[in-house]
Order: C-alpha cells, then sequence, then structure tokens
C-alpha cells in the first residue's frame, strides 16, 4: 500500500470483511493506467481477506455506468451479487470538448447509479490533464487511487452492513 494512502487508512469498520464481494468494472482506453488502479485495487482487496471480486470489461468511460448496471441486474437473485461496484477509467483532456462531455456524462452516471442501485458504485475514474498526472495518482505523491478505490468499497460495504444490523 502506498504511502500516501497508509496515512488515510483508518481500518476502523473494514476489518473482518472477507466474505465481502467487489466487483471491478474497467476500461480498454488508457489500458496502462487503467490496469495499475485494477492492480492496486486488488492488491489492496488481497490485504484485506478479499477473495470473491471479479472484472468486467468495456470499452471506453462512457459505458461504464451501463456495464455496472447491467451486471448488477445479470446477477440479481443468483447469490453472486457484489456489496459494491467500483468503476475504473482513465480520461485524459485533448484539444477537442469531448473530455468535458465524456467526464459529465460518467461523473452523473455513476451518480445515478449510486442512487438507483442498493449497492454502492464507486467512482474509479480519473480526469486528468495529461499522463503525468495519471501516474502521479497510481503511487506518487497523490496516493494509489485504485487502491484508495477498494478501501472505499470495503468501507461503504461496513457503512451499509451496519445500517442493515441497526434496523
Amino acid at each position: 500500500m502506498s504511502e500516501h494512502n497508509k496515512s488515510l487508512l483508518n481500518d476502523a469498520g473494514i476489518l473482518n470483511l472477507e466474505d465481502a464481494s467487489v466487483v471491478m468494472v474497467y476500461t480498454e482506453w488508457n489500458d496502462t493506467i487503467v490496469n495499475e488502479l485494477v492492480a492496486g485495487c486488488e492488491k489492496a482487496l488481497t490485504q484485506y481477506n478479499i477473495s470473491k471480486s471479479g472484472k468486467i470489461l468495456v470499452p471506453g468511460a462512457f459505458e461504464l455506468p451501463y456495464a455496472c448496471k447491467q451486471y448488477w441486474e445479470a446477477t440479481q437473485g443468483t447469490g453472486n451479487q457484489p456489496g459494491a461496484i467500483i468503476a475504473f477509467g482513465c480520461v485524459i483532456r485533448g484539444e477537442t470538448p469531448h473530455f468535458d462531455y465524456v467526464c459529465k456524462a460518467v461523473t452523473e452516471g455513476i451518480l445515478q447509479l449510486n442512487l438507483q442501485l442498493p449497492v454502492p458504485v464507486i467512482f474509479g475514474i480519473l480526469t486528468v490533464d495529461n499522463e503525468q498526472q495519471a501516474l502521479d495518482r497510481l503511487g506518487g505523491v497523490h496516493g494509489h487511487k485504485g487502491e484508495e478505490a477498494a478501501i472505499t468499497a470495503l468501507k461503504m460495504i461496513s457503512l451499509q452492513r451496519n445500517l442493515a444490523k441497526s434496523h
């Protein structure tokens, strides 16, 4: 785990979640960066003894909300539904407004999923001006966003379980 993330990490509430399940939906686009996000997530999940995880590959960031929702719906009633879904992607600003449209659509799509689905959908999409900014978020000065997404997913699963117990 990156040193930056260790300082952010509070283990309270995310220990003893070995039975939790997390699914990562990630993009082919900017695969070098996105694959490192996924690897960091897997590393963090392993550190917390989470063995039930899955991965779904989609072409680009715009497709992430659709794939997350379809995965959830396809697993309903199967006993294989995840406790959290993490969407991973990387959108790098170019010379056209395409960046703005994609970032807005993905952000709103993930927000809608969080309001519609009974499980959290974690926003693991890097929206950066250049590749160096993305690399800085893969264990550099800004921590490792893949690890942070895993920790966020586990904290949200814990929150969900604690709320269910209190009712």
